[in-house]
């Protein structure tokens, strides 16, 4: 920068003199370099920084060319001086030289103005190496002042950077400080503010990410929570709670692993294949041993596959016994035995032939084909027909009274359904006797939340026996018996009722069911009540709004054995009334209330060999004046209670 620029920048006019204004340059340029540290941002920082360093130029330009103090100069004397302006007497004297004597050395006589001289030339050298030094220092002070500059402005760009958390920039800045100014303090307070930014800002970071992830593993997205675990220690390896959390998630994981396995050996169990689930819960208790489902599921299949076992015995004893009885006519006897071996063993070929066979004695009607509708084909049968109905959905309702075989296709095949409303979906009369029904699913259309509600299957006086049929969200019960009817149930199924499962009220009527399945019904799962008997055996009914097995008999007699009652709103057995009967061998586990009620009424019932387990609700709830040593022959997990007074006047069943 020129002299002239200088001047210019500083305001001087061209008679003042720079000097004279040294210190208020200096206070200038101190404020210039307080703008640029407080400065808000960094486009105004750098601005100042520019103004800083064209202001540091100037001033040194103006120091170089300052102009050093006068030095006085002894002027030199002539080469050759001219007449001397001595007296006369020196001036004789040394015009009459003496003559020298050949032993003495001719005198040395020093140039005249000599000593003088030199001693000009070292007041010059002097002042020179002063002003010199003048120089250097003014450079040296311009120095200091660029670097302090310099060091203000990396301090304030590293205060920016720390504030934006843009932590290898602002290291980068207290790296030049450090190298610019070795000793200053502003590089160890940098770093200690890094670090503490960086530490806040791992515990912010680390505190979000841990509640992501609780809030993900409460919700069950595991992968979420892992990817908060992952995140954490991405931040903060070895972090405490990350690996608490991750503990957790893999327990979970493990336990999610542990549900769907038992989920997958429950279905095979419910779809009989006891080697399946055998395989399957053995598996679940390999891992996790003495899991209670597990257990739970590996002693059904295997009770299930040894049941199977006496089944294809039983089957292939029947099969026996019809043959003996083919005469090539119609014989409901044979029918009746082929019948049961067919449900015992549905896959036997031999024993589906033959009831084929027999069953073509009596006339048989197909729909579509012989009629269009099932409702048709019932109207223009006789006693004996049998009927034999395609898979698909039918409109009922369907009402039967005569002796005839109804047959579907299976019962996920074949499916007859009407509205809520109108019917039951299928009704036998007191003339429906020895019907048998097989492989076909009845259901309800929409809902009726009416006081008075229509049954899905009414057996009313009749005889009805259904294999392999279903039961599906009816208004009011799934199958309901009643006015003496009888209706046996043989791998039947009853879920989604809003009432019972299967129900038979009043005396004389009798509901038999065996090996089916009552879930998820509003009341109970299967019920005797007000005077109806039955035997209910090996049956599983689980899940139901209310109880299990509800049996209010009165002066009947009932058998309740070998059935899985589970996971019920209230008690999985409730035995408040029976002239007399068993009640052995029940699987009793897992319902909301209790296990086992049992009143006054039903002290004459024999109860045991049953398996009751029971959390913190009591396993078996005892009337007052019924003895507890009467059930102590049951395997009993849970408390006792007993003595307890219950309301003299039940609400009245639907």
């Amino acid at each position: 920068m020129t002299l002239e620029d200088a001047r210019k920048i500083f305001g001087l006019g061209p008679d003042d003199d720079a000097a004279a204004h040294l210190a208020e340059f200096r206070e200038a340029r101190e404020r210039i370099a307080e703008f640029v540290r407080l400065a808000p941002n960094d486009t105004l920082a750098l601005r100042f920084q520019e103004d800083l360093e064209e202001f540091d130029r100037a001033l040194a330009a103006v120091r170089e060319h300052m102009e050093l103090p006068e030095i006085p100069v002894t002027p030199e004397p002539p080469l050759f001086p001219g007449p001397s302006p001595l007296p006369a007497a020196v001036k004789e004297e040394s015009a009459r030289p003496e003559p020298l004597s050949a032993a003495e050395p001719a005198p040395v006589v020093a140039k005249r103005g000599g000593g003088a001289k030199a001693l000009n030339w070292s007041l010059v050298l002097l002042l020179a190496a002063m002003g010199g030094g003048y120089v250097y220092l003014r450079i040296e002070e311009d120095k200091q002042l660029q670097l302090k500059g310099r060091v203000t402005f990396l301090e304030r760009q590293g205060a920016i950077f720390v504030e934006n958390r843009r932590w290898q920039e602002a290291r980068e800045a207290y790296e030049q400080i450090e190298v610019l100014a070795p000793d200053s303090e502003i590089v160890s307070m940098g770093r200690r503010s890094i670090e503490a930014g960086i530490d806040e800002e791992q515990r912010q970071f680390l505190g979000y990410w841990m509640g992501e992830g609780l809030a993900a593993l409460e919700s069950n997205r595991l992968d979420d929570a892992q990817k908060a675990v992952e995140l954490m220690l991405s931040m903060r390896p070895g972090d405490p709670g990350a690996i608490e959390l991750r503990g957790r998630i893999e327990r979970a994981r493990s336990f999610e692993k542990i549900q769907n396995e038992l989920l997958a050996a429950k279905l095979k169990l419910d779809a009989r294949d006891w080697e399946g689930a055998i395989t399957a819960s053995a598996a679940i208790l390999h891992t996790v041993p003495g899991q209670p489902e597990a257990t739970t599921i590996l002693a059904d299949a295997t009770t299930g596959q040894r049941k199977q076992e006496l089944d294809f015995k039983r089957a292939a004893d029947l099969l026996k016994q019809a043959k003996a009885l083919d005469q090539g006519s119609f014989n409901p006897k044979a029918l009746e035995l082929l019948r049961e071996a067919a449900v015992l063993a549905p896959a036997d070929k031999e024993v589906a032939a033959l009831l084929e066979k027999m069953s073509s004695y009596s006339r048989t009607v197909r729909v579509p084909g012989d009629f269009a509708t099932p409702a048709d084909a019932l109207a223009n049968a006789h006693d004996r027909d049998r009927i034999l109905i395609d898979a698909g959905q039918w409109k009922g309702p369907l009402l039967i009274d005569k002796e005839v075989e109804l047959q579907g296709a299976g019962s996920g095949k074949t499916e007859v359904e009407c509205p809520a409303d109108s019917s039951a979906v299928i009704s036998f009369g007191p003339g429906a006797r020895g019907v048998r029904v097989t492989g076909i699913t009845f259901r309800h259309q929409l809902l009726d939340p009416a006081a008075e509600r229509f049954s899905v299957g009414l057996v009313k006086g009749g005889d009805v026996s259904f294999t392999d049929c279903h039961f599906l969200d009816g208004a009011g019960h799934g199958l309901a018996v009643i006015g003496g009817g009888t209706a046996s149930a043989l791998r039947c199924r009853f879920a989604g009722n809003g009432w019972d499962g299967a129900s038979a009220s009043g005396p004389g009527s009798t509901l038999l069911a065996r090996e089916s399945e009552a879930t998820g019904n509003f009341e109970h799962g299967l019920d005797l009540w007000d005077g109806a008997g039955g035997a209910l055996t090996g049956n599983r009914c689980e899940g139901n709004s209310r109880n299990g097995i509800q049996i209010d008999a009165k002066a009947a007699a009932v058998t309740v054995s070998d059935n899985q009652l589970k996971a019920n709103r209230e008690f999985g057995l409730v035995l408040a009334s029976a002239a007399s009967g068993d009640v052995r061998g029940n699987s009793i586990t897992g319902n909301l209330l209790g296990g086992l009620v049992v009143r006054t009424l039903a002290q004459k019932l024999v109860v045991t060999n049953n398996r009751i387990q029971s959390g913190k609700t009591p396993s078996i709830v005892l009337e007052k004046g019924l003895s507890t040593s009467t059930y102590k022959p049951n395997e009993i997990t849970g408390a006792v209670m007993d003595n307890v007074s219950f309301d003299p006047a039940p609400p009245e069943k639907p």
